[in-house]
């Protein structure tokens, strides 16, 4: 019985060891992604464009509601607006999330990174690139 649990006890450390020694390789980096999306250069502009599109199917749906008495067909309309929207959102953010990642991309590239992780799910270590991110995004 000794055997087995000193068996046990030296695999286990042996694993861990393994490991350990295998992420002693890996740097880490670490982002706050919404900051960089909210210091993103044209995410102003982006939010402008959404306002406008955002009032525009408001003032769609108000004016094809009003016309309808069924409380379902409302619903139906609301819906398709709100679906639209939202297809409206994912097209124009999609450029600046495609920015966002090559400038992370490039970063951890220079500063020879292996993973990058968002800040807050990091307990411990970790290189900050946030700074470095969004000067790569200004340029």
């Amino acid at each position: 019985m000794r055997k087995l649990v000193a068996v046990v006890v030296l695999s286990a450390t042996l694993v861990f060891g393994f490991a350990a020694l295998a992420m002693a390789d890996d740097t880490i980096g670490t982002i706050s992604a919404q900051q960089i999306l909210l210091q993103h250069p044209k995410f102003r502009q982006v939010q402008d464009q959404l306002k406008k599109i955002s009032e525009q199917k408001e003032k769609e749906a108000r004016s094809a509601i009003d016309k309808e008495k069924s409380d379902q067909k409302k619903q139906e309309i609301f819906n398709k607006k709100r679906g639209e929207l939202a297809q409206q959102e994912q097209k124009l953010m999609e450029p600046l999330l495609k920015d966002i990642d090559n400038a992370i991309k490039k970063v951890a590239e220079a500063k020879k990174l292996t993973v990058v992780l968002e800040k807050d799910a990091t307990f411990y270590g970790g290189v900050d690139i946030t700074k470095d991110v969004l000067a790569q995004l200004k340029k």
